[in-house]
């Protein structure tokens, strides 16, 4: 079992910037790749962005491209949401998730979830 423990939602003006973290223990895959997703209220949850194991290469929802940055930290199990340039429309809870495959935007890949974090932007 992967536990995932998101952290660093808040509230936010429209502009503002926040980092979320996402805290993995438990069981770990030696390079797993690990992913962001958000969920809005009455919306889908949607791919926002992911990292691959060794941390190389990354891919962006483009609604999020240009402001958002995904990064981990290999030694501490944690991966990071950069979020500048926030918008209203990005408020939503904000889930990690880790998958045993490559990285990928495809929710059904991804094993292990955390239980999410809110972010709130103000306009």
């Amino acid at each position: 079992q992967v536990q995932l423990v998101e952290s660093g939602g808040g509230l936010v003006q429209a502009g503002g910037s926040l980092r979320l973290s996402c805290a993995a223990s438990g069981r770990t895959f030696p390079r797993y790749a690990l992913g962001w997703f958000r969920q809005a209220p009455g919306n889908e949850r949607e791919f926002v962005a992911a990292i691959s194991g060794s941390g190389g290469s990354t891919i962006y929802a483009d609604s999020v491209k240009g402001r958002f940055t995904i990064s981990r930290d290999i030694a501490k199990n944690t991966v990071y949401l950069q979020m500048n340039r926030l918008k209203s429309e990005d408020t939503a809870v904000y889930y990690c998730a880790v998958t045993d495959r490559v990285m990928t935007t495809r929710q059904e890949i991804y094993n292990y979830w955390g239980q999410g974090t809110q972010v709130t932007v103000s306009s």
